[in-house]
C-alpha cells in the first residue's frame, strides 16, 4: 500500500496551510458558482398528479406549504423489486434532522419514482425510511419531462443535459441500450402564488453530496479508495466508481 509521505510536523504544517490557500480558493469559487446558480431563470412546470400510500397527491401538495421544493429522482424502474442500490445508500444516510433543517429554510425534501406506489412503500419500510415522503410517478410523463427516463421512442432521449450523439462521442452511450432506462436526478422547485417553477436539475455526479458520505472520504488519506482517483495504490481494495457502499 501506498502511504502519505512521512515529514516533521513543521514540514507538514507549511504543507497544509499552503494547501488551505487553494481550499479557500475553492471555496469561494463555490460560493460564487452558487450565487452564479441563483441567478439562473426558472420555468413554469405544470401540477403533476402522482401517487401516494393514501391516494392521488399533487406535486404542489409536496411542498407541504412551504415555498420550496427539492425533489430526488430516485432510480426504481417498475419491473424491479428493489430500489437502485446508490440510491438506496445515499437515501440510508438521510435523518430527521437533515429535513428539519431543510423545513426551517422553508424547504421541503421528497422522493418520485416510475415504480408503482406499493413497490416503493415495501422498500421504504425494509430501508426504515418512514421519515421521508416518497410518492410514484407511475403512467405519468413526470420522469421523461426530467430527463430521468430515457426512452427515445417517446421523445426522451437527453440526460445530464447531453444528447445521445454528445454520449457517443463520449463512447458512453450504454444508458442508450435498452430503453426505457432509468437514470438518478436532483430537482429544485419554487411556488409562487398558485405556480410551480422549476429552478434547477443535477444529475450524475452533481448527487454525490446525498448524505455527503463521500465529501467526508475525501478528506481522508485513503479517499473514496476507488479505481479512478489519484494517488494510485492507497488501497488494497480498491473499487469501482458505484456509489452503493455495498462494500
Amino acid at each position: 500500500m501506498a502511504l502519505p509521505r512521512m515529514v516533521t510536523y513543521g514540514d507538514w504544517f507549511a504543507e497544509l496551510k499552503a494547501f488551505a490557500e487553494e481550499e479557500k480558493a475553492l471555496t469561494r469559487a463555490r460560493d460564487a458558482l452558487n450565487a452564479k446558480r441563483r441567478e439562473l431563470p426558472m420555468v413554469e412546470v405544470e401540477d403533476y398528479e402522482l401517487t401516494g400510500p393514501d391516494g392521488p397527491v399533487r406535486l404542489s401538495e409536496l411542498f407541504d406549504g412551504r415555498r420550496q421544493l427539492v425533489v430526488y429522482h430516485f432510480m426504481f424502474d417498475p419491473s424491479w423489486e428493489d430500489g437502485c442500490p446508490s440510491c438506496t445508500a445515499g437515501t440510508d444516510e438521510l435523518t430527521p434532522g437533515f429535513l428539519e433543517h431543510l423545513a426551517a429554510r422553508d424547504t421541503s425534501y421528497a422522493m418520485v419514482s416510475r415504480a408503482p406506489i406499493e413497490k416503493l412503500e415495501r422498500w421504504r419500510r425494509l430501508r426504515g425510511w418512514d421519515h421521508i415522503r416518497w410518492v410514484s410517478s407511475h403512467g405519468t410523463t413526470f420522469n421523461l419531462d426530467f430527463g430521468v427516463t430515457i426512452e427515445e421512442s417517446a421523445g426522451q432521449g437527453i440526460f445530464n443535459w447531453r444528447t445521445r450523439e454528445e454520449w457517443e462521442a463520449r463512447g458512453e452511450d450504454g444508458l442508450y441500450a435498452d430503453q426505457p432506462s432509468e437514470q438518478p436526478g436532483r430537482s429544485c422547485f419554487l411556488r409562487v402564488d398558485d405556480r410551480i417553477f422549476r429552478t434547477y436539475s443535477q444529475y450524475a455526479r452533481g448527487l454525490e453530496s446525498t448524505g455527503g458520505s463521500y465529501y467526508f472520504l475525501d478528506l481522508t488519506a485513503l479517499g473514496r479508495q476507488e479505481d479512478w482517483e489519484e494517488p494510485k495504490g492507497r488501497s488494497a481494495d480498491v473499487r469501482g466508481n458505484r456509489p452503493d457502499f455495498a462494500s
